[in-house]
C-alpha cells in the first residue's frame, strides 16, 4: 500500500516511549511522492499519503503481536484484493494480498469518530490484556490522489487466510429487516443475517469453558460500546467445516473474501488478528496443541466442542463498531417503530438496550455441549479438571 513502507521504515528509528501521551493520539506523518521515472507501471506519478497517530498504531500493532515488517510484507509486497463487498455507506474493502488484513475506506465523519476513539479504544485494549473481540485496528491513513482524498484503516481479518469458511453471518439480535437479499444470496459465499440464522436453526456449539470465557469477552466489549453511546454493531461468524475442509484441501485454493461490508448496514469501521503474543486464544488450552490449532486459525478462532454435532471452527469478532445513537438514530428508531410497532425488534434502540438484547441473542444461540446442556456446574466441573490437569503437571515438572 502506497506510503506505509516510509512509515514504517521511518517510526524503526523512533524509540518507543513507555508511556503514550495526549499529543500521540493527534500527531500524523506526512509523505510526498513524486515519481517521475522509479516504477511507474505500479506506482501513480504523484501522490501524498498521511499516517494519523502513527505511535499509537505501532503500540497497538506490537501488542497485537504484529511486527512492523510483517505489517509492511502483507501491505507493499503485492497488490492489496478486491473484494465485491460494500456497505450502505458506499465503503469499500479490500484484501492485503496474505489475507491477513483488511483494509476498509472511511468518510472524514469516521476518521473524526476514530480520533474520538482512540484514545479509550487503547486504554481498554491494554487494561484486558487484549481479551477481546473488538477490531484490532492496525493503521489508519489518507491517500491524497489527482486532488481526491481517500480515508482508509487497516485491520486484521476475523477470517483465517488459510481456511476458507463455509457460512458467513452477520448477526445483531434484531429481526425487523434482518434478512439477506436475493442479490446477496446469489453470492458464492454470501452473508447471512439473523433471520437466515435463525430460521436454519444454526446452533454454535462450545465447551462450557470456552462458551464461558467466549460471553464474558463479549459482555465486557458490548458494555464497553455502550458506554461510548455507541450501537448498531454486528457479530462478524464464520464457520469453518473441518470434515469439508479436509475433502477440499487438495483443490486449488480460493480467494478468501471477508465479511465486512457485505450486510448493508450503515458505515463504521469493520474490525474487528495473527495472535497477539502476549495473550493467544485461551481456547487452545483446551484440547488441541496450539500448533494443532494454529492450522484453523488466529485469535478470533474457536473449536466446537467435542460432542458437537458437527466438527467445526467458529471464526467471530466485532465489527462496525463506529456508529452512536445521535439524532439521526433517535429518528430512524422513531420512525422503525411507529412502522413494526413498540414490540418490534428493530436495530436501532438505545445502546444499554442494544447492548442486552446482543447477549441475550447470542447467548442462546450459542451453546454448549448438547449432551450436558449449559450449566454453571459443568462449567464449573471442566476448569477444576483442568486446574488439577495443571497441578499434577507442575508436580511432575518440580520432582
Amino acid at each position: 500500500m502506497w506510503g506505509v513502507n516510509h512509515s514504517i521504515k521511518e517510526l524503526a528509528y523512533i524509540r518507543m516511549p513507555l508511556m503514550l501521551m495526549p499529543d500521540d493520539f493527534k500527531a500524523y506523518s506526512k509523505v510526498k511522492v513524486d515519481n517521475h521515472i522509479f516504477n511507474k507501471e505500479n506506482l501513480p506519478s504523484h501522490f501524498k499519503v498521511k499516517e494519523y497517530c502513527p505511535m499509537v498504531f505501532r503500540r497497538l500493532r506490537e501488542i497485537f503481536g504484529i511486527s512492523g515488517k510483517d505489517y509492511m510484507d502483507s501491505l507493499c509486497f503485492s497488490q492489496p484484493i478486491r473484494t465485491d463487498n460494500s456497505g450502505r455507506s458506499g465503503a469499500r474493502f479490500l484484501l492485503s494480498a496474505d489475507e491477513r488484513f483488511v483494509i476498509k475506506t472511511l468518510s472524514s465523519e469516521d476518521i473524526a469518530e476514530m480520533h474520538d476513539l482512540l484514545p479509550k479504544y487503547h486504554q481498554y485494549v491494554v487494561e484486558h490484556n487484549c481479551k477481546t473481540l473488538l477490531p484490532q485496528y492496525l493503521g489508519m491513513y489518507r491517500l491524497t490522489l489527482n486532488n481526491s482524498e481517500h480515508y482508509m484503516i487497516v485491520m486484521k481479518n476475523v477470517f483465517s487466510p488459510n481456511h476458507r469458511v463455509h457460512k458467513k453471518y452477520d448477526l445483531k439480535g434484531s429481526t425487523v429487516q434482518r434478512d439477506a437479499s436475493d442479490k446477496e444470496k446469489k453470492k458464492e459465499l454470501p452473508t447471512f443475517k439473523d433471520n437466515d440464522f435463525v430460521k436454519a436453526n444454526v446452533k454454535l456449539y462450545l465447551d462450557p469453558i470456552s462458551r464461558d470465557d467466549f460471553l464474558s469477552k463479549l459482555k465486557n466489549d458490548v458494555e464497553f460500546l455502550a458506554s461510548l453511546k455507541l450501537m448498531d454493531y454486528s457479530l462478524l461468524v464464520g464457520i469453518y467445516d473441518r470434515d469439508l475442509g479436509a475433502e477440499s484441501s487438495e483443490m486449488e485454493r480460493e480467494v478468501t473474501t471477508t465479511g465486512y461490508g457485505s450486510t448493508d448496514d450503515n458505515g463504521g469501521s469493520s474490525s474487528p488478528p495473527e495472535s497477539p503474543t502476549e495473550c493467544g486464544p485461551e481456547e487452545v488450552k483446551l484440547g488441541e496443541s496450539q500448533s494443532r490449532f494454529d492450522d484453523y486459525g488466529e485469535f478470533y478462532a474457536v473449536k466446537s466442542a467435542a460432542s458437537s454435532p458437527k466438527c467445526e471452527v467458529y471464526y467471530m469478532g466485532l465489527i462496525d463498531i463506529l456508529t452512536h445513537y445521535d439524532t439521526k438514530k433517535k429518528a430512524a428508531h422513531a420512525m422503525k417503530t411507529a412502522k413494526h410497532g413498540a414490540g418490534a425488534e428493530i436495530s436501532s434502540i438505545q445502546p444499554s438496550q442494544y447492548s442486552k438484547r446482543f447477549i441475550d441473542f447470542l447467548s442462546e444461540h450459542i451453546r454448549s455441549d448438547p449432551n450436558n446442556g449449559t450449566t454453571t456446574t459443568a462449567v464449573a466441573a471442566q476448569k477444576q479438571a483442568q486446574q488439577a490437569g495443571n497441578n499434577n503437571k507442575r508436580s511432575s515438572s518440580s520432582s
